[in-house]
C-alpha cells in the first residue's frame, strides 16, 4: 500500500514562497502539533506515530491544502 502526498510546486511557491518539498516537510509537524494542542491526539511519554489514529491527521492535511491518495499494489515479483 502506498500513500501519495502530492503538493503542486507552483502553488506552494505562490502561497508560501517555498518549494513543494519544503512545504511537505513542514506541514507534518504543524498538523501533529495542532492535533496535540486541540486534544484530538492524547498520550503520555514518548509515543511514535503509530500510537495515534491516522484519520484526523490525514483529514487535517486535506484541510491545509494537501490532499492524499492511497494505492494498493501487489509487490513486484522477482
Amino acid at each position: 500500500m502506498y500513500l501519495h502526498h502530492v503538493v503542486d510546486n507552483e502553488w506552494s511557491m505562490r502561497e508560501y514562497g517555498h518549494q513543494g518539498v519544503v512545504w511537505q516537510t513542514a506541514i507534518n509537524p504543524v498538523v501533529a502539533l495542532e492535533l496535540l494542542a486541540t486534544g484530538v491526539w492524547k498520550g503520555r511519554g514518548v509515543l511514535g506515530p503509530e500510537a495515534f489514529d491516522a484519520a484526523p491527521f490525514l483529514d487535517l492535511l486535506v484541510a491545509y491544502g494537501s490532499p492524499h491518495g492511497i494505492e494498493e499494489r501487489e509487490p513486484p515479483t522477482s
